[in-house]
């Protein structure tokens, strides 16, 4: 490491960067650690980034991927097509520190995400936990997991793996120690830490992982590929490499955005994928990731990497809420909702009596989609023989007038401590962050810095027995497992890769 007067500069495989000090921190962004994904690398597996001459400048992010505009974000235009960067914050950028490193995945339904985004910002978690933060790019929807004849599945796994492995031979250069890697995400990141844990290419990679609202979507060969030859099919192709390779990307995401608009029609054929806002999900292949993570991890795949898992209290309120629906929810969605999504429809009503319509629509689709999913893959990894702690958030967000509850993505800004960064903050904390969410953001940011410095975040390992629990709310609390009526409820249920099913002649 040297440092110029333009700038600190740090030695990678692939040549010299040149990054910047940033209130005490060495910071670099836009770092390639593949190749640009177009041409004759679209829809491959990433390729490492070819070499430069001099120092590269790292002040500025890579572009992102092609982007969903889903929940009205702005289409992702310009910045060219080198998607596959990383972003390192570091207190320490000498290669003697071998500080911890955390590596953040995005969330975004796997449709959306970039690691640009401000609420990402990695410097509180760098600065006050002494650790070196990474985020990066991975490829979303079509072009990450649109399952294509002639390409592998799962292209947005292999390019975690990929900057993993840039991680590996970097970091060090950097003040990070390749040997002490947790890896941390929310949402569909939670998914991809989950399946990085189940998948072979990926061992190794990782000493400790935290899964922040886990989805239970894995979706089965059948039902991926039936899903991306409609969506082909509203790009008037057919879902091959061959076919695909000319049609622009935001054509692509333009046809995937539309199909989300218009999945119920599909729900004899797609199940409750069709009730949800993605048609995208990892899928069980058989090679890139050969099991779903609760099999894999039940059966002992990841016993060597220390897990946190866990999910917020009301995490469905926030799309109830986006949706319009807040007090709007009939019996009859509530019933439909019911049918479609709880193992015993008539076993939900009686564990929650009197509960009105729209509490019962909230809290099965919560079940289904987050909190159970994530509940179970802490059991799994502890049935694997492995360690997991399992934590559950119950601060309610102050935003949009207090009516979301602990609800999905709250967790972001707390845990980067970003309270007032960027729309999601805005939304969800309000634009003057009350007292009390510092408070709950410290308890994340110490309890997330000190798993990955020595593997124990403050709480007692979660087993069968006891089930216990991390509770965060304006004080950390410890008790037995809080949605213990639901997990009964699902105690039987499967995590099984979602199959297609039988009417394949349905809507069109």
């Amino acid at each position: 490491m040297t440092a110029p007067r333009s700038g600190i500069e740090v030695r990678t495989a692939a040549g010299l960067v040149r990054g910047r000090v940033e209130d005490g921190l060495a910071v670099f962004r836009g770092i390639p650690f593949a190749d640009a994904p177009v041409g004759e690398l679209r829809f491959a597996a990433p390729k490492p980034p070819r070499a430069w001459d001099g120092a590269r400048s790292a002040e500025s992010f890579g572009p992102p991927p092609p982007q969903s505009q889903m929940f009205g974000r702005p289409p992702s235009t310009g910045g060219g097509d080198e998607w596959l960067t990383v972003n390192v914050w570091s207190p320490r950028p000498d290669a003697g520190a071998g500080l911890p490193v955390m590596v953040w995945i995005y969330g975004g339904a796997y449709r959306f995400g970039h690691a640009a985004d401000p609420v990402y910002d990695g410097a509180r978690l760098a600065a006050g936990g002494g650790v070196v933060l990474v985020t990066f790019n991975y490829r979303v929807g079509v072009e990450g997991f649109g399952q294509i004849e002639g390409a592998p599945a799962n292209r947005g796994l292999l390019d975690q793996v990929a900057a993993l492995e840039w991680v590996r031979g970097n970091i060090a250069g950097f003040g990070g120690d390749p040997g002490n890697v947790t890896v941390f995400g929310e949402s569909a990141g939670a998914g991809s830490v989950a399946a990085l844990l189940a998948m072979p290419r990926a061992a190794g990679l990782m000493r400790r992982a935290i899964a922040q609202s886990v989805p239970g979507t894995y979706l089965s060969a059948a039902l991926a590929s039936d899903i991306m030859t409609v969506i082909a099919g509203r790009a008037g192709r057919k879902p091959a490499v061959a076919e695909l390779a000319g049609v622009a990307p935001t054509d692509l995401v333009a046809a995937s955005d539309a199909l989300s608009d218009a999945m119920a029609p599909y729900a004899s054929r797609w199940g409750g994928v069709a009730c949800t806002p993605t048609p995208f999900s990892p899928v069980v292949d058989g090679d890139v990731l050969p099991q779903t993570p609760w099999q894999a991890l039940a059966g002992g795949a990841g016993r060597e990497v220390a897990l946190i898992a866990g999910h917020n209290r009301d995490e469905f309120r926030l799309f109830v809420a986006m949706a319009g629906k807040l007090g709007q929810v009939s019996d009859a969605e509530a019933a439909r909702t019911l049918e479609t999504f709880a193992p015993d429809p008539g076993a939900y009503r009686d564990a929650f009596p009197g509960a009105p319509a729209e509490r019962l629509f909230e809290l099965v689709q919560s079940d289904w989609l987050f909190r159970m999913p994530s509940e179970r893959l802490a059991g799994a990894q502890a049935a694997g023989g492995g360690r997991a702690y399992l934590y559950e958030l119950t601060w309610p967000a102050p935003g949009m007038g207090g009516v979301l509850g602990a609800c999905h993505a709250l967790d972001v800004p707390l845990v980067f401590g970003n309270l007032a960064a960027g729309d999601l903050a805005t939304m969800l904390i309000g634009a003057q962050p009350p007292a009390d969410a510092a408070v709950v953001s410290g308890h994340f940011r110490t309890a997330w810095t000190a798993f990955a410095h020595h593997g124990d975040p403050g709480w007692p390992p979660y087993d069968s027995a006891s089930r216990r629990t991390a509770v965060f709310g304006t004080s950390l609390s410890v008790a037995g497992y809080p949605e213990e009526t639901a997990r009964r409820l699902w105690q039987s249920h499967q995590f099984s890769a979602l199959p297609l099913l039988g009417d394949t002649d349905s809507a069109g």
